[in-house]
């Protein structure tokens, strides 16, 4: 029950992003964001650590993202300038929901697949929804610590909200953290740099938040250097070993 109630929290405040959106409350709203995403990521390590996984859980996971990283950060960007294009503005933004809804239909397929040599399973195949929300709401991001610059333009916007979606559905690989071993001697600098990092949010949220997208958006260029690389490694191996 745990996870899962942890899932319908993420789920209720991926809804109640939206109702803020409705209000003009987009700080509160990017804060529900914000708060499902975490809630992501608790029940996920609460399941594993109860070891109370289920079909029920994994599928309920999935809706709940649509709501809280597909629907309700495409809604909120809608709002807040999208709609000032009319019904043009409202193509963006339906081009992201379904990307998302692909995008979590072809996890749900590849997620009980074997891993293999490559170690393709330290990679997502595209960019997983949750980050994807996060590049589309940087915009709005800036906009809140630069009022008088135009980080609201719809045409600025739309590019990023397109960018984002087909980034989701591509074959690009990115990094995941969920196939990974840290090496013991990384343990302690890490968490000291995930502090840093709290210290940071604490003062200052929103540019610590934007930091993060930008840090994140630059890895992609080096995971797909570093998959081909295992990839080449993996055919090295095998063509040796036979």
């Amino acid at each position: 029950m745990i996870p899962n109630l942890l899932t319908l929290l993420n789920l209720c405040a991926g809804a109640t992003a939206v109702r803020f959106a409705f209000n003009d409350q987009f700080e509160e709203a990017l804060v529900a964001i914000l708060l499902a995403g975490v809630l992501d990521m608790l029940d996920g390590g609460m399941a594993r650590l109860l070891n109370a996984g289920s079909k029920l859980g994994a599928e309920l996971d999935s809706l709940a993202d649509l709501v809280s990283f597909g629907v309700a950060p495409a809604v909120m960007v809608y709002a807040w300038t999208m709609h000032t294009a009319g019904g043009i503005g409202w193509v963006p933004t339906l081009l992201f929901c379904v990307c998302a809804a692909l995008r979590l239909a072809r996890f749900n397929i590849l997620r009980d697949g074997e891993p293999d040599a490559t170690g393709a399973n330290c990679y997502f195949i595209g960019s997983p929804t949750p980050a994807s929300a996060g590049i589309i709401l940087v915009p709005m991001l800036l906009e809140f610590q630069f009022p008088n610059e135009p980080f609201d333009n719809v045409w600025l916007n739309g590019s990023v909200i397109v960018g984002a979606a087909l980034l989701m559905v591509s074959r690009i690989p990115t990094f995941s953290l969920k196939g990974r071993q840290i090496p013991q001697r990384y343990v302690l600098p890490l968490l000291l740099l995930f502090c840093l990092v709290v210290g940071f949010a604490i003062e200052a949220p929103w540019a610590t938040l934007t930091v993060v997208m930008f840090i994140y958006i630059a890895t992609i260029p080096i995971s797909m250097v570093t998959f081909r690389r295992r990839q080449r490694k993996a055919t090295t191996e095998l063509v040796a070993s036979s």
